[in-house]
């Protein structure tokens, strides 16, 4: 009984730490461009481009992170990663370029702060979802599910709420914003640093609070998988295609979401304000979302959650597809429901989907090749959707991503038969 109270202590300060990490994570890889956007005197793309770099190098960071997971620990990795990512925050605040001061600034030191701060912040999600697959195994959907409410608990309480308050006390100046959350960093890092450990091993305890060791692991060392050993196996390919899908869709949708209304709106943002509505809708209810998820994982298997997933991926497609000019209410409250899908369901289920196929032992040596991989097509995911509208072929677009939808649900279907990595200790798994 002690134990298990020990565990829950540890259990509940990494569900806390897992949101935080995802609510920073999601406002400083994406959301924060809104911010200086809309106070910055520079241009769309002068804002724009430090983030677009780190994308691309975000690709190959991910396999140096996962590395650094398995050769040093999370905690030894996130800590001095998450001061380099407040020094970002701090260089951002300092190079000004405010309009409200004549947006001149420095722009050298916006360009390389943003780029750090941009490529920091993504081990902030590694760390939590390796942190909940070393600690849970029979509960690892439902707490994948409650730390990925961060994502979208920033979008509604973070981008609103801070451009009405720098709008409306701070005259435009978003610095005090940056420098919080470099503070912020700070104090999180000094937690994990003190009050958490990396697998419950290393505090005495067994996953899940249990008295006894996984049934599904024996004696040995992390297998410390190799490119090849991922490319050459059906496994492999199954997860990277499966997921590498419906993560590419997310992507595709979120970043031309904006033209395709105001497209729709003859150039005009009058039908995109009308949108920004029901996006809110979608970001709110990608709240329960993210835990229904995980909810569904832990009750019925990985493999059938990612399969309800992928079906639900068909509104946010069809609602923006079908939208007729001067837009519909209708299919614009689909296309909320299908964010809400997809904001809650990705970031939940990508992780289980490792876990589930490489267990909690090879996650993430799996994870950090398996992951870059995908971000490969992801990172252009928007441009190509852009593209496409910008020649007049919208609905083309469309009909590809309904195409690559098609292939990562029928992908996932090959997955069935697959048996959990962690099997024995799973509740359906023992049915």
């Amino acid at each position: 009984m002690a134990k298990n109270k020990k565990f829950l202590g540890y259990g509940i300060l990494l569900s806390i730490l897992g949101i935080v990490f995802m609510f920073l994570y999601s406002g400083l890889q994406n959301d924060q461009i809104n911010i200086i956007q809309a106070f910055s005197g520079w241009s769309g793309d002068a804002t724009m481009a430090p983030m677009t770099v780190g994308n691309f190098v975000c690709i190959v960071l991910t396999f140096l992170y996962g590395t650094m997971f398995i050769k040093f620990g999370v905690k030894k990795s996130l800590i001095p990663t998450m001061i380099l990512c407040a020094v970002g925050c701090i260089g951002v605040a300092a190079a000004n370029g405010l309009a409200c001061n004549g947006g001149e600034g420095n722009y050298v030191l916006y360009f390389i702060s943003l780029f750090i701060t941009r490529c920091t912040c993504m081990m902030l999600q590694m760390a939590g979802f390796q942190l909940v697959a070393s600690w849970f195994v029979r509960f690892r959907g439902q707490i994948m599910g409650v730390i990925t409410v961060g994502s979208p608990l920033f979008s509604v309480v973070g981008t609103a709420g801070m451009t009405t308050l720098i709008t409306k006390k701070l005259g435009g100046d978003y610095r005090p914003f940056y420098i919080a959350i470099a503070v912020l960093l700070v104090i999180v890092a000094v937690v994990v640093a003190f009050a958490i450990k990396d697998t419950p091993e290393d505090a005495g305890l067994y996953p899940d609070g249990a008295d006894h060791p996984l049934k599904s692991e024996g004696a040995g060392e992390e297998v410390k998988l190799t490119i090849k050993d991922i490319l050459s196996t059906k496994k492999g390919w199954q997860v990277i295609i499966s997921f590498g899908a419906l993560t590419f869709i997310i992507n595709a949708c979120m970043g031309s979401m904006a033209m395709r209304y105001i497209t729709l709106g003859g150039g005009e943002p009058t039908i995109w304000l009308q949108a920004v509505k029901y996006l809110s809708i979608g970001a709110l209810l990608g709240i329960p979302m993210s835990y229904v998820f995980g909810l569904i994982d832990d009750k019925v298997g990985t493999v059938k959650a990612a399969i309800v997933l992928g079906l639900c991926e068909l509104l946010p497609i069809l609602g923006l597809m079908l939208q007729p000019e001067g837009g519909s209410k209708v299919l614009m409250l689909v296309w909320g429901f299908g964010v809400a899908c997809m904001t809650g369901g990705v970031p939940t289920l990508h992780p289980c989907i490792m876990a589930f196929a490489y267990g909690r032992r090879e996650y993430q040596a799996a994870n950090r090749i398996i992951m870059a991989i995908q971000l490969i097509p992801s990172a252009v995911a928007a441009q190509i959707m852009v593209g496409f509208m910008q020649r007049g072929q919208t609905t083309t677009a469309y009909i590809m991503l309904l195409i690559v939808l098609a292939v990562g649900i029928i992908t996932l279907l090959t997955m069935l038969g697959m048996k959990d990595a962690n099997a024995a200790d799973r509740d359906y798994g023992k049915k």
